[in-house]
């Protein structure tokens, strides 16, 4: 009759490493990393990014390119001469918020649609670190493109500039005060696209609402003159940026709002998202 040994502490190990790999898969740093890997590693992210800058680059030139042609009328060339280079370089902003806003959905519906948000529930049940990470990664991200867009939107339209004097000083406080509006916009377009996201849980529904709110809305309602239609338009995202990212009347600047409120606005928008997707991820079933 044989008898079966368990070599000592062998029971006790075997009951610590559970425990032990659980705790490991719980860090922050560890739900962190896996967000980096899952956005990283998607072709969608590398296409949208990319998609963003040449959007960033070409719009600067094109509206650089057409300095000469402003500077041939009396009137259009008044308004160049209120000009400030730094808006130029970051015109391509508002459709480069459209892409960065699809990235932000995508970040979020994207593992609704492929049932992979079960395994990360499921690996991270306190869910908030999960759209924290998700949060961090983003910002990051669209930090990163948001300075790359703006640096090549620079280079290519110096030129240019330099023939009307518009190149914009780096050490001109307004030229850093367009410049980071623009990196900040595209942050707060991407935060309230992922927290739509996680509230709609649809690709298609999270990037109609998105494109809507902040792009298609402000334009539809101009049309409206009612002095309360208008009073909307004023505190919608789009138009509360310009606040703070255009200087000159000639790039349309918000004389209703200051550029502090402006942020305020514009930041109310993401936060309000995001704290939303927070309690509905926190309650809701995946």
């Amino acid at each position: 009759m044989s008898t079966l040994t368990t070599a000592p502490g062998a029971t006790g190990a075997a009951h610590r490493l559970p425990e032990q790999s659980v705790h490991a898969r719980l860090t922050f740093a560890g739900v962190m990393r896996g967000e980096w890997i899952k956005l990283l590693s998607l072709r969608s992210t590398w296409w949208t990014l990319g998609l963003t800058v040449v959007l960033m680059t070409l719009l600067a030139l094109g509206q650089a390119s057409s300095l000469d042609l402003m500077a041939e009328s009396p009137e259009t060339a008044a308004m160049l001469a209120g000009m400030h280079g730094a808006e130029i370089v970051s015109l391509g902003y508002q459709f480069g918020m459209v892409t960065i806003a699809v990235l932000g959905a995508l970040l979020i519906t994207g593992e609704y649609s492929t049932g992979m948000i079960r395994s990360t529930l499921a690996a991270v049940p306190t869910r908030l670190p999960v759209l924290a990470a998700k949060a961090i990664a983003l910002t990051v991200l669209t930090v990163v493109v948001g300075v790359v867009g703006l640096a090549l939107a620079f280079l290519v339209t110096m030129p240019m500039l330099d023939d009307h004097d518009l190149v914009p000083a780096l050490d001109d406080p307004q030229t850093w005060r367009v410049f980071g509006g623009t990196v900040f916009f595209l942050v707060t377009a991407a935060l309230f696209a992922l927290g739509l996201g996680t509230l709609l849980r649809s690709t298609a529904g999270t990037v109609t609402v998105s494109l809507v709110v902040l792009l298609l809305l402000p334009g539809i309602l101009q049309f409206i003159t009612l002095e309360w239609v208008q009073d909307i338009v004023t505190y919608l995202p789009l138009p509360a940026a310009t606040s703070f990212i255009a200087v000159s009347e000639a790039m349309g600047m918000n004389a209703d709002l200051s550029p502090w409120a402006g942020v305020a606005v514009v930041s109310a928008y993401a936060v309000a998202a995001m704290v939303a997707a927070a309690v509905v991820l926190r309650r809701r079933d995946a």
